[in-house]
């Protein structure tokens, strides 16, 4: 399924930003630098991208039409992701609070940065080996092609091909100074 791929291609550049972030942590936890910008990038990459990006098609377009094809929320896998959405952005207010302190509170920083990358790996594995299949089997063709219709149109209104372009550009150059 087309939007199925989409979502699974965001979730890559994420489990990227995942890597890096957790060699980050790895550095300021055994004392080694970690450049002031990248701790600001990175909640920001996470805010715009993993969630203005990719959650809000999730939450905008892709479990509404399962909830209608019957997908349970309450008790059910679509409350468990829009639960996780919710913790994984409280975790990026925290490193955003941390980030704001001068100097940047750096042990806070990787407090909420590993609790982030462990609700978010624990997430993608689940919407990926569960939730998107249950999707692929309950989504006719013709279903698939309106939700590509509408990932489109949502990503032009929200100027989000920029948005991914711009965040995986950078992306590439942080993997390469955090080592």
């Amino acid at each position: 399924m087309r939007t199925i791929d989409l979502l699974m291609a965001e979730h890559d550049i994420i489990e990227r930003g995942l890597a890096v972030l957790e060699r980050a942590v790895r550095r300021i936890e055994s004392g080694q630098p970690v450049p002031d910008a990248y701790c600001r990038w990175a909640p920001e990459f996470l805010a715009k991208f993993a969630d203005a990006c990719h959650h809000a098609k999730e939450e905008d377009l892709l479990f509404p039409l399962l909830k209608q094809r019957g997908v349970l929320e309450q008790g059910g896998p679509i409350g468990v992701m829009l639960y996780e959405h919710d913790a994984g952005r409280d975790c990026v207010r925290r490193m955003r609070e941390a980030c704001a302190a001068e100097p940047i509170d750096k042990a806070n920083l990787a407090a909420a940065s590993k609790q982030f990358i462990t609700v978010l790996r624990q997430h993608i594995f689940k919407e990926n080996n569960i939730l998107f299949r249950m999707a692929s089997n309950l989504l006719s063709e013709e279903e698939d092609v309106e939700l590509d219709a509408r990932f489109t149109q949502v990503e032009q209104q929200r100027e989000l091909p920029a948005v991914r372009e711009r965040y995986t550009a950078e992306l590439a150059r942080w993997e390469r100074e955090i080592p």
